[in-house]
């Protein structure tokens, strides 16, 4: 198979989901009113797909609600030509029912699934704060000592039938390691999965993939090996890792993935005031090396997306 040649870098923004906690950042969005505000500044500033959780807005805890997400979604959608991408990894400790069924009400164009069962390491960020607003955000950390972030083959199969056939969306495959990657082919393989596919790979869950530009080559080689030029890549970094590894991904050919969900900061020692800010920052970057944007209407050809007036809200 041939290596997939360079086209316009799709910038994703993930708006909040489900990793930080409300102490962590005074400006992570929270209520239906920050996560509509912060998306619709995150489009204007390049991003063309927005990749959304909800949170419940007494106190910022992770939520499968649908409700929660109506109460966004349709305003976003009326101030923004952006593909809207719905979570269906949801906040650790969902079923995977409860993280459908967001996605599954609203039938979005994408949606994000993750390609295996992970160890989902987050405790180490309990070492990094002394004090919590919320009793459950420490509770939270720690429980993913012994935790791991279930995604089965069955499990695979029952959202690929139920909201890829029944509800005609399309996918973010999110791979944390390169296992994930086999995964995605064996259900390419046997017809349950049709190009082109968007691959996002994941660097720096503790339980997945590091952050080294060797793991970067590795799963890049690994993607070409298996699906040639059947797919588009995407890159998402965690925490300080963001900026210079989704820009080095660009440069091999890459989409790439930023926004609060995966990094609070927008440099080192200064957060990040909005997601925004870190499109703006990921975009100048990207334009400086002359590589071009792609804009919401040119994603959705890239991707084979239904269209936003195929969507339920």
């Amino acid at each position: 198979m041939t290596v997939p040649s360079r086209g316009k870098v799709i910038i994703s923004c993930a708006v909040t989901g489900a990793i930080h906690t409300p102490s962590m950042s005074p400006y992570l969005p929270i209520t239906a009113d920050d996560i509509t505000r912060q998306a619709i500044d995150a489009a204007a500033a390049g991003a063309a797909i927005l990749h959304l959780h909800a949170r419940d807005p007494r106190d910022g805890r992770p939520s499968a609600d649908p409700e929660l997400f109506l109460q966004f979604l349709p305003r976003i959608k009326a101030a923004t030509e952006a593909v809207i991408n719905i979570t269906t990894g949801g906040g650790l400790g969902m079923t995977v029912e409860q993280r459908m069924a967001a996605a599954v009400r609203v039938r979005p164009e994408l949606a994000s699934l993750n390609m295996g069962s992970i160890n989902f390491g987050l405790f180490p960020l309990l070492e990094r704060r002394q004090s919590f607003q919320y009793d459950w955000e420490p509770a939270y950390l720690e429980m993913t000592r012994d935790f791991i972030f279930r995604n089965t083959f069955k499990d695979i199969a029952t959202i690929l039938h139920t909201l890829g056939e029944e509800c005609g969306t399309r996918f973010e495959f999110e791979c944390y390691d390169v296992g994930h990657l086999y995964n995605l082919a064996h259900f390419v393989e046997h017809g349950l999965i049709k190009p082109p596919l968007f691959i996002q790979t994941i660097y720096g869950i503790l339980g997945g993939i590091g952050s080294d530009p060797e793991n970067l080559v590795h799963m890049r080689r690994i993607a070409n090996k298996l699906f040639g030029d059947a797919y588009h890549w995407s890159i998402l970094a965690t925490g300080r890792h963001q900026l210079p590894l989704v820009t080095m991904g660009a440069v091999m050919g890459g989409s790439v993935r930023v926004g609060l969900e995966d990094s609070l900061y927008l440099e080192k020692g200064r957060l990040a005031k909005s997601n925004a800010e870190q499109v703006m920052r990921i975009r100048s970057i990207l334009e400086g090396l002359s590589l071009s944007i792609a804009s919401p209407a040119e994603t959705r050809e890239m991707l084979a997306l239904k269209g936003s007036a195929n969507v339920g809200f």
